[in-house]
């Protein structure tokens, strides 16, 4: 089967739930990139940022609307294709939001569905490997149904993501709408926030600066790490796709976070040494996705290697990092 091509974004119109976020600005930057006639970003700024937009603001072919569409979605016009990225995403936001991020998994999500059914749009949901929780399989497939504590203080994202799926299948199976689920794993790469409390930024910002590298437990949790600029590609490819069951988007090279700490040090110029610090609760031992079924329905694989991708991230950091 070959694999699907992006000439088919050509000319249709997208929303993008959460345009304005780490990724969803990316992935309505390459759909305009691809073709796209139109670009309707929607965001209520909780934890995306204007800045990320700021330069597709000035296109004729790109519409930033301020809406939480957990309260619902307008959109006028015809649409195409319905990406649901909104969502806080960081160990940071789960603590602070913690109803928010319960409820834009919830309400946000069937809101998005809603829209997709009314426009007879394609809607593509964000799912995360979150809904693994800490794995007894690996690497993690589709077919595992994950190790999630419902209560823990990840259960907030994790559990929103994994009723959000719920949510989708129903549209599907009950409403005829074509859906679409990425399982995305660890990603990266410029306009993470600084401050979210993922590995990323935490590293480098301590790279930049000199300090000690902040590692929770002994540093022997693995993580998969996929540049932003890959999972896009993936996104794109699985929306125009014909693949209904979810698919795992992520980078099967795992590594250590004392290796993922070598890592930025290295491509940093810089760095402290290792501050080992108390592992949360809930924390991941392993985290690999089994991208098969990406690679055999997507023609999908990543193709930026670690270090070129902390290059490019680390070059965005030390422009804010002052």
């Amino acid at each position: 089967m070959p694999p699907p091509s992006l000439t088919v974004l050509r000319g249709k119109r997208a929303v993008v739930l959460g345009g304005a976020g780490f990724v969803g600005s990316h992935l309505c930057e390459r759909l305009l990139a691809e073709g796209a006639a139109e670009v309707v970003a929607v965001d209520n700024l909780i934890t995306g940022s204007e800045d990320n937009v700021r330069d597709l603001r000035k296109r004729s072919d790109f519409i930033d609307l301020r809406q939480d569409i957990v309260d619902g979605i307008h959109v006028d016009g015809p649409v195409d294709f319905v990406f649901n990225l909104a969502s806080p995403a960081s160990p940071i936001d789960y603590a602070q939001l913690p109803l928010e991020t319960l409820h834009v998994g919830s309400a946000g999500t069937e809101n998005g569905l809603k829209l997709a059914q009314a426009k007879r749009a394609v809607f593509l949901q964000a799912s995360t490997s979150e809904i693994y929780g800490d794995p007894l399989v690996h690497p993690q497939n589709e077919e595992y149904w994950g190790n999630v504590n419902p209560i823990g203080p990840r259960a907030v994202y994790d559990e929103a993501k994994r009723y959000g799926e719920a949510v989708v299948a129903a549209y599907q199976r009950s409403r005829g709408v074509k859906t679409r689920i990425a399982r995305i794993f660890n990603t990266y790469g410029p306009r993470m926030r600084l401050k979210d409390g993922q590995v990323v930024p935490a590293f480098v910002a301590q790279a930049l600066a000199g300090e000690d590298f902040s590692v929770f437990g002994d540093g022997s949790q693995t993580r998969s790490f996929c540049y932003v600029r890959d999972l896009v590609d993936g996104l794109l490819r699985l929306a125009v796709s014909d693949v209904d069951q979810p698919v795992n988007l992520g980078n099967p090279a795992e590594m250590t976070i004392l290796q993922f700490a070598e890592a930025v040090r290295k491509a940093a110029g810089g760095g402290g040494k290792i501050a080992f610090r108390p592992l949360p609760q809930d924390d991941p031992k392993q985290r690999r996705p089994d991208i098969s079924r990406a690679k055999a329905r997507l023609g999908w694989s990543p193709q930026v290697p670690l270090e070129e991708g902390l290059r490019e991230t680390i070059a965005y950091f030390r422009g804010i990092v002052r």
